[in-house]
């Protein structure tokens, strides 16, 4: 199963839903797991088998797969069972070898036993949780080193005192809507995945309770700000941010972060444009994931998506083989958690070096979305090109 989630990062676009009823149990294609001696216990699993679950091993569960019984006419006098027991009817049922019919129409209703959700809890609590906070206090380690080696990078020669409109009120409503709703969905979701194991050993489980009932309130609710803001802000500054040859020089003078010298740029730099494509990007994936969240069986992304990448050889050539892309509704679900929790990681450690630089890290960059009047030199430093541009307006536009 890991292999699935290794595949998850090279996907660049997700397909239309496709239906499945497998259980997600069978073995890869291109596994062979070792032979394992079920003399002992009469072909039923072993201490052998236990220990290759529990570490994560593949296992060839034929011998459980196939021991699912007889029938009546096979063990006369047995009753409608006949040599079904309990845990046959209910082993056939889990690697969905028997004729089951349910009534509902609804494909998630027909699947009776998933234990796909193990391997997705295991996951979620230990290296999405530990990876996901090592990259987010290592990206604050960093931040936090450049600051005491660069310090704060100062508007040189002081302010001149006469101003240049930055940003519009529509584009800054967009952007403060776009920056409030996505911390209020980063804290909800953070306090979603450490609540279990953070919050109650501090506070107890009844705090955990109400501040877990609030989140996924804030957090369903809140999304559709944060989506509505992100086109928004798409709509208004894409075409700023196509590339052009002013980046190169920005990033062979390292964007005047080393040494003093300031790179002519136009209305967003370069460094701008990598924040930018990050957030639309990242903004989109951990949208669609999240709508498929939202309306959990409806939006199935992740099992056509695989099939995709098995038909045109990206997952071999990954070194991944085959992925499976029969899942179940619920298999659908957890990597669409899993997948929205990654990207809302990445999104936080890029947004935390864009609040950086535009606070602590840089002297005058605040004022850009806060009045959205800058400081005439500020702007001859750091957008030298989009001030020529502005004064070439204000001159020939007449005043009134």
């Amino acid at each position: 199963m890991l292999r699935h989630l290794m595949a998850l990062f090279i996907l660049a676009l997700v397909a239309l839903p496709l239906g499945a009823t497998a259980q997600d149990v069978r073995l890869p294609e291109n596994a062979t797991p070792s032979a394992i001696d079920r003399n002992s216990t009469g072909g039923a699993q072993n201490l052998a088998d236990i220990e290759r679950r529990q570490n994560g091993a593949e296992i060839d569960d034929g011998f459980r797969r196939d021991n699912l019984g007889g029938d009546a006419s096979t063990v006369p006098g047995l009753g409608p069972l006949g040599g079904r027991s309990d845990p046959d009817l209910w082993r056939g049922i889990r690697y969905n070898e028997l004729p089951v019919r349910v009534s509902t129409m609804n494909k998630t209703g027909r699947v009776l036993v998933q234990d796909n959700g193990m391997w997705w809890l295991n996951f979620r609590e230990g290296p999405l949780a530990t990876y996901g906070i090592w990259l987010l206090a290592g990206m604050l380690v960093l931040l936090a080193a450049f600051y005491l080696l660069r310090g704060r990078i100062r508007i040189e020669g002081g302010k001149v005192g006469r101003t240049v409109t930055r940003f519009k009120a529509i584009e800054r409503f967009a952007h403060w809507m776009l920056a409030g709703s996505f911390i209020l969905l980063a804290l909800t979701g953070l306090a979603t995945l450490f609540g279990r194991k953070v919050v109650i050993p501090l506070l107890g489980h009844e705090f955990n309770s109400v501040l877990l009932t609030g989140s996924k309130f804030i957090h369903n609710n809140v999304s559709w700000a944060f989506m509505i803001a992100l086109v928004m802000v798409f709509v208004m500054w894409v075409y700023h941010n196509l590339p052009d040859r002013t980046d190169w020089t920005w990033i062979k003078q390292a964007g005047g972060f080393i040494g003093n010298n300031h790179p002519p740029a136009k209305k967003f730099n370069f460094g701008q444009k990598i924040v930018f494509w990050g957030v639309i990007l990242l903004g989109f994936s951990v949208s669609l994931s999240g709508l498929s969240l939202l309306f959990p069986f409806e939006v199935q992304l992740f099992g056509h998506t695989f099939g995709i990448i098995n038909d045109i050889g990206m997952a071999e050539a990954a070194g991944l083989g085959p992925l499976q892309s029969d899942l179940t509704p619920h298999a659908e679900m957890q990597y669409a958690q899993l997948w929205h929790a990654i990207i809302g990681f990445l999104m936080m450690a890029l947004i935390l070096g864009h609040i950086y630089i535009g606070t602590l890290g840089m002297e005058g960059a605040y004022d850009a979305m806060g009045s959205g009047e800058v400081d005439e030199r500020w702007a001859e430093q750091h957008h030298s090109i989009w001030l020529d541009e502005v004064k070439q307006d204000n001159r020939q536009t007449p005043a009134e």
